[in-house]
């Protein structure tokens, strides 16, 4: 999966088309992502102690990792990511527009 935690992405398909975050945590084995303040839902909460009331909470569910595009800190848009190994043999993820390097 090419994209990472703390990522900055963009959405290009669905209901939050459009819409940047910050992945907060990515399940490569499902290939779905958590982005900030993306794909709200609401899940209503059992109260856990007697006296202590339920709630509504609002939190970010996943969302598929092929809905979702890496942005560019060159070109500030969404772009298609391609990899390129280093002299020391590293592999580092580079925009396929600019060449620039994504990985700090």
């Amino acid at each position: 999966m090419q994209i990472h935690k703390n990522d900055t992405v963009v959405v290009i398909t669905g209901k939050n088309r459009g819409k940047q975050g910050q992945v907060l945590k990515a399940m490569p084995e499902e290939n779905k992502v958590i982005v900030s303040n993306v794909n709200m839902v609401k899940r209503h909460m059992k109260p856990r102690a007697q006296g202590q009331p339920g709630n509504i909470v609002e939190k970010e569910a996943a969302i598929d990792a092929s809905n979702v595009m890496l942005i560019c800190p060159k070109c500030k848009k969404g772009v298609r990511v391609g990899y390129k190994t280093l002299e020391n043999k590293t592999k580092v993820r580079v925009c396929r527009k600019c060449g620039t390097a994504l990985d700090q």
